[in-house]
C-alpha cells in the first residue's frame, strides 16, 4: 500500500486554508489542516469533508445533451464525447455571433469566494472577452462588489485588510468568520488575546458575537442609518481625526450651492489657456482668509504652507458671486439627521449602545473593520457602503498601522483581457442602466439577464455558457429565473453536479474538483505573511472520469473558435508563466516548492501621502461628485422603507459553516438536516404563535412560499426571521421567494437579507 501526503491548500472557498492531503492507493483519504502555513492552522468541514465531496455517487462524469424538450420532467441525457460537445457549443456560438453579434452570448462564472472558481476566474473573464462578449453572469453585486468596488467611490480602492496583528478595536459588521473564512476568524481571536476589542453588528448572537466586548442587534437592512448616526456623534463630539479629514479627504474643497459641483478655479473667473489649471479645484483658509487651490491631477494644494493652514470644513463662502460650503459640511448635514432617536427607532439598537460604540471608536488609536454580504444584499446597500465606508474615514485610520490597510501583494499579472473588447463593445454590457455598479466590469445582474433573454430589451440574449453557478437557487424568485434559463436558444453548463439550474441546460460538462486540478493562489488575503505566499496547487488525484478543470475546458472551446492566439495555442503552463512574469518566479520552482514560496513583502503604511487617493479628487471622499452627476446623492441618504401591513416581519438569512451557498446539501457529513432548512424565530413570536421547537412552519412572501423547521432563538428580535438557503427544491428555496425587486438603483444588489414575510405553522405536521 502506498501512502503519500501532500502540502496544498483548501480551494473551496475564499479562506483557502492550507492543508495537509493524504492519498492511499491514488485515492484521496484525509484532508487536515498544514501547520506552519499562514492560513493552515485549521481546516473546516468542508475541507474535511472533501473524500466524500470527490467520490460522491451524484458527480457529473462525461459529457451529456439534453434530447427531450426543456420544461420536460425528464431531460433524457445522452453521453455524448468531448470532442462532440466542444464541437456543437463553437458552431453554435459562431453562428450566433454572425447573426446576432458577440453581446448575445453571456458567460456565467460562479463565486470565487464559495467555490474553487478561482484556479479558473481570469481564463473565463478573458474567454469572454476574446469572443468580442462584455455579458458576464456574475453575481458579484450581491457578494463582493461592495466589498471590493463600492469602497472605492470613498476609498479610491477596495475595503483592504485589517492590520489584526497592530489594531486596538474591530468592527465585524454584517460578516461572520467563524462561519465562513475560518482564517480570518482565527486572526480576530489572536488579536482579542492581545488585548483588542471587538464590536459585532449582527442580527444574531452568532459566530463571534458571544466573545465580543459589544453586541449590537441591528434590523436588517439599517446599517447605513446606524452608520450616519455613529458619524453624527463622533462629528458632534470633535472625536474624529480632523488632521487627516483636512489634508487627505475631499471634504475641505468647496461645492457651490446651486448646481452641487465642486468649485473650479473657473469658476472664480481665473483665465488660463490650460485646461487642467482652470480644472484645479478650491478651498479656504480659515488662518490665512483665502483661497487655496488644488490639483487633482498632481494630487498637491498649490501652497507652500498647506501644512500650516487650515482648511475650512464647515461654513458658507462666497467667491466670485457664487454661494459655495465645503464638502464636509455636506456630509455632516446629512449625519445631523441622523438622531440617536431616530436610530435607535430604525435600526432596534439602544441609543446607549450607539453611544457605546462611538466611544469606543474614539477612545482606540487604531480602528479596523470588516464587513460583507450582512450589509450588501439590500436595495440599499451601496449607500450603506458608502455610509460605513465615510464613517471609517472620519477614523484616521485607513491604511495606517493597525487600521485597515493594503499589504503588499504578489505583482502578478491580470490577464483578464478586458482590454480585448473595444470601448463601443465594453458599454454594450447589460445594465447600462447602472453606470457606477458592475456594469462597468460587464458582470451582469439576473433581472438584467431576464429582460434582455424573455424581453429582448435592450438586445436578445441567445446563449449562456456558465461554469458553475445555480441561480435557481441562488438569486431571488425562483419562477422568475427558471424563465430565464428556459427561455435561452442555447444553454451549456459545467459543473461537478447537475444542480437544479444545470438541469435546464442543453449541454452539460463534468468539471473537475480542485483536488483532480492544479491551482495558483497569489497571496492567502488575511494577513501580510499571507500575502506574501506564492503557492501552485496540484492535483493529488487523477480526475475521476472524463471531468476536466474549468481552465482546460476554457483553453480547448478558445482553440474550436479560433481564439487560440488568446491562450497560448492551449499551453497552459505558458499562460501561468505570464502570470508570473512579474514576480520573478517561474512555474518551474513553485512545482518544486509544493508548500509555495515566501515573496518577504513588507507592509507599507499611509500609502496616500506619496500617491493620494485613487478617487477623481485623488482624496478620500466624503462627497462624491461621480455620484451627482449619475443622478444620485452625493451623500449617504436613506428613504424610510416602510413595511406592508399584511407582511409585517423582515425574513433574513446567514451563511452556516456546511455548506456553501446551494452546495453540499447531497454530502453526508455536511448535511445533518436532509429534510430541508431551519428558521430562527425568536421565543417571544413563537409563543405567541403557539410555535414550538422542530415544528414545520410556513413562510410566505407576495411571491411565494417555503416550509422550514423552527429553530427557536431568544436572542432574536421579534420582528426578525433567519433562515437557511441555498436548498434548491421548490417549497423549500429560501432566495425562491425572495422579490426581484426592488433592489440597489446603483448595485443592483437585491434585498435577499431584508424581505417582508409572514409566517404561520403548517396544519399537518410531518411525523
Amino acid at each position: 500500500m502506498s501512502e503519500l501526503q501532500i502540502p496544498s491548500y483548501c480551494a473551496q472557498c475564499i479562506s483557502r486554508c492550507g492543508c495537509l492531503v493524504t492519498v492511499k492507493n491514488g485515492a484521496l483519504t484525509k484532508v487536515q489542516n498544514l501547520a506552519g502555513h499562514p492560513t493552515g492552522d485549521v481546516v473546516c468541514v468542508k475541507g474535511k469533508a472533501a473524500p466524500q465531496i470527490v467520490y460522491h455517487p451524484d458527480r457529473l462524469l462525461t459529457p451529456m445533451q439534453r434530447t427531450q424538450p426543456k420544461g420536460s420532467d425528464n431531460p433524457g441525457w445522452q453521453p455524448i464525447s468531448w470532442q462532440q460537445a466542444l464541437g456543437t457549443i463553437a458552431d453554435k456560438l459562431g453562428e450566433f455571433r454572425s447573426q446576432s453579434g458577440a453581446k448575445s452570448v453571456c458567460w456565467g462564472i460562479t463565486t470565487p469566494s464559495a467555490t474553487a472558481i478561482a484556479d479558473s476566474f481570469i481564463w473565463i473573464n478573458r474567454l469572454a472577452h476574446a469572443f468580442g462578449s462584455p455579458n458576464k453572469l456574475f453575481a458579484t453585486e450581491n457578494c463582493n462588489w461592495h466589498k471590493d468596488f463600492s469602497h472605492a467611490y470613498v476609498f479610491g480602492q477596495g475595503i483592504g485588510m485589517p492590520d489584526y496583528q497592530n489594531t486596538d478595536c474591530i468592527l465585524l459588521w454584517g460578516f461572520n468568520p467563524k462561519e465562513t473564512w475560518p482564517a480570518h476568524a482565527l486572526q480576530v481571536t489572536l488579536a482579542q488575546k492581545r488585548g483588542a476589542k471587538l464590536i459585532v453588528i449582527d442580527p444574531r448572537r452568532a459566530g463571534l458575537a458571544d466573545q465580543s466586548d459589544l453586541w449590537m442587534r441591528i434590523t436588517p437592512g439599517t446599517d447605513g442609518v446606524l452608520a450616519m448616526a455613529l458619524a453624527n456623534l463622533l462629528i458632534a463630539n470633535n472625536q474624529y481625526d480632523q488632521s487627516f479629514v483636512r489634508r487627505w479627504s475631499n471634504g475641505p474643497l468647496l461645492v457651490r450651492d446651486d448646481n452641487g459641483s465642486l468649485l473650479t478655479v473657473e469658476d472664480l473667473g481665473r483665465n488660463s489657456a490650460n485646461k487642467l489649471e482652470r480644472e484645479q479645484l478650491v478651498a479656504w483658509d480659515e488662518r490665512a482668509k483665502a483661497v487655496v487651490l488644488y490639483d487633482p491631477q498632481s494630487r498637491q494644494y498649490q501652497s507652500d504652507s498647506i501644512e500650516e493652514a487650515v482648511l475650512a470644513l464647515d461654513g458658507r463662502i462666497e467667491l466670485n458671486g457664487i454661494q459655495c460650503r465645503p464638502a464636509f459640511s455636506h456630509y455632516k448635514d446629512a449625519c445631523q439627521q441622523y438622531t440617536l432617536e431616530y436610530a435607535e427607532s430604525v435600526t432596534g439598537i439602544s441609543a446607549k449602545q450607539i453611544e457605546q460604540m462611538a466611544s469606543m471608536m474614539a477612545q482606540s488609536k487604531a480602528v479596523s473593520y470588516f464587513s460583507w454580504t450582512g450589509t450588501a444584499q439590500h436595495q440599499q446597500a451601496t449607500q450603506t457602503t458608502l455610509a460605513i465606508a465615510s464613517l471609517y474615514g472620519l477614523t484616521g485610520c485607513l491604511d495606517k498601522r493597525g487600521g485597515n490597510v493594503y499589504f503588499s501583494k504578489p505583482p502578478v499579472n491580470n490577464l483578464m483581457g478586458f482590454s480585448l473588447l473595444d470601448s463601443d463593445q465594453k458599454k454594450e454590457a447589460l445594465g447600462a442602466d447602472k453606470p457606477l455598479g458592475p456594469w462597468k466590469m460587464g458582470w451582469v445582474n439576473s433581472n438584467d439577464l431576464h429582460s434582455s433573454v424573455v424581453h429582448q430589451a435592450p438586445y436578445k440574449t441567445r446563449a449562456l455558457i456558465a461554469f458553475g453557478g445555480n441561480p435557481i437557487a441562488t438569486k431571488p424568485n425562483e419562477a422568475f429565473v427558471r424563465e430565464t434559463l428556459r427561455e435561452l436558444e442555447f444553454y451549456v453548463h459545467a459543473d461537478l453536479f447537475l444542480n437544479e439550474s444545470a438541469k435546464e441546460a442543453d449541454i452539460v460538462l463534468p468539471v473537475s474538483s480542485s483536488w483532480e486540478r492544479s491551482g495558483l493562489s497569489a497571496g492567502f488575503l488575511v494577513s501580510q505573511q499571507a500575502e506574501s505566499l506564492l503557492q501552485l496547487r496540484k492535483p493529488v488525484i487523477e480526475p475521476l472520469g472524463e471531468a476536466k478543470s474549468d481552465t482546460n475546458i476554457v483553453f480547448e472551446l478558445a482553440r474550436k473558435l479560433g481564439l487560440g492566439e488568446h491562450f497560448w495555442e492551449g499551453d497552459i503552463d505558458a499562460a501561468l508563466e505570464e502570470v508570473l512574469a512579474p514576480t520573478g518566479v517561474s512555474l518551474s520552482e513553485l512545482k518544486a516548492q509544493p508548500v509555495g514560496i515566501d515573496l518577504g513583502l513588507k507592509t507599507q503604511y499611509q500609502k496616500y501621502r506619496t500617491q493620494g487617493f485613487n478617487t477623481p479628487t485623488g482624496k478620500l471622499e466624503f462627497y462624491s461628485e461621480c455620484f451627482l452627476k449619475s443622478g444620485y446623492s452625493p451623500v449617504p441618504q436613506f428613504p424610510e422603507i416602510h413595511s406592508d401591513a399584511d407582511y409585517p416581519l423582515i425574513l433574513t438569512s446567514a451563511k452556516f459553516r456546511a455548506h456553501c451557498h446551494s452546495q453540499h446539501k447531497n454530502v453526508g457529513m455536511l448535511n445533518r438536516r436532509a429534510d430541508g432548512p431551519l428558521v430562527e424565530i425568536s421565543t417571544e413570536l413563537a409563543q405567541e404563535l403557539s410555535i414550538s421547537a422542530n415544528e414545520t412552519i410556513i413562510i410566505e412572501t407576495p411571491i411565494g412560499q417555503m416550509t422550514a423547521v423552527a429553530k427557536l432563538n431568544a436572542d432574536l428580535a421579534k420582528n426578525v426571521l433567519c433562515a437557511q438557503y441555498g436548498w434548491q427544491e421548490s417549497g423549500k428555496n429560501y432566495n425562491g421567494i425572495i422579490e426581484q425587486t426592488p433592489s440597489d438603483p446603483i448595485s443592483g444588489s437585491n434585498q435577499l437579507k431584508s424581505q417582508w414575510c409572514r409566517i404561520s405553522k403548517l396544519e399537518n405536521q410531518p411525523s
